[in-house]
């Protein structure tokens, strides 16, 4: 008879059930955990590039079609499925199409890095008061772009508790990207806001509030003995490390990456590098299919 280990993952690949073993001694264990206990565990999940593809206009971003049949089936066999994104939790909601699914009630949307919450068992949202510097960034941000010359194609969205930068559709994103950096730190330090760097965006919002606060935060909400994190962008970094400090506490956890060439560092701190929302998707109909 074989071990637990190997009784958990000797599927055929073609059967729903499968899962690709992780790379990691760590992110092993944490499947392990998820499996054999699955009433504790927290799957938590960025929303753009993981649960929803990349596109230029974020706007236009929704949740790939399979992603919610998918978290309907997972999310009643496990403790809580959340989705932590820097988006306000209201618009990740709409376009997630998260809310009045059955299935869904054990889903939580921990919106602009947890400062919202909302969660489906309810549909209740709160939020506080934004950051001061926020409107004031607002107010000096078109000057700044025409001054620095790289205004050509950049955008911003506008998140409430932050304001981000796009450049993905600038002549030269990178090159944008790069000229914009330095400018919009000094913007931002100026009002107390800090700048996070994401894939040709630059977003900037108050410090304190990052993926891995959020992510650690609701785990201990929850008391939670397994967890598993995946994301796709420089700001699910500190999700990473959370679940890195939740493993040395004594708290199993999965490591994911949503598979991007544009971010390497994640990809190398993954336990598991899947093929984007569709992989994904995949994966979370796989841990539903295991846990029947």
């Amino acid at each position: 008879m074989g071990s637990h280990q190997d009784s958990i993952r000797d599927d055929s690949p073609d059967s729903p059930a499968h899962l690709p073993t992780p790379a990691t001694a760590a992110g092993r264990e944490g499947l392990d955990a998820l499996l054999a206990r699955p009433g504790r565990a927290v799957v938590a999940l960025d929303f753009d590039g993981t649960l929803a593809p990349i596109v230029a206009d974020p706007d236009r971003a929704r949740a790939h079609p399979d992603a919610v049949p998918a978290l309907a089936a997972l999310a009643p066999k496990v403790a809580s499925v959340a989705v932590i994104t820097g988006r306000p939790a209201e618009v990740a909601v709409r376009h997630g199409g998260f809310a009045a699914v059955p299935g869904l009630e054990h889903l939580v949307v921990l919106g602009h890095y947890g400062a919202e919450r909302w969660d489906a068992a309810t549909g209740t949202l709160t939020t506080p008061d934004p950051h001061p510097g926020v409107g004031a960034v607002r107010a000096e941000l078109p000057g700044l772009l025409e001054r620095s010359g790289a205004g050509q194609g950049t955008w911003t969205e506008e998140k409430g508790h932050a304001i981000a930068v796009h450049t993905r559709r600038a002549p030269d994103p990178q090159a944008a990207f790069d000229t914009l950096r330095a400018p919009l730190t000094g913007l931002a330090s100026r009002h107390g806001l800090i700048v996070e760097p994401g894939r040709m965006v630059l977003e900037l919002r108050p410090p304190g509030m990052d993926k891995g606060a959020a992510l650690r935060e609701y785990v201990r909400e929850l008391d939670a003995g397994a967890v598993l994190y995946a994301g796709d962008d420089l700001g699910d970094l500190p999700a990473f490390t959370a679940v890195d400090t939740l493993r040395t506490e004594g708290t199993p956890g999965l490591l994911v990456c949503s598979g991007s060439d544009e971010v390497p560092d994640l990809r190398e701190r993954a336990d598991m590098v899947v093929d984007g929302p569709p992989g994904v998707v995949r994966l979370l109909r796989s841990l539903a299919a295991r846990l029947a």
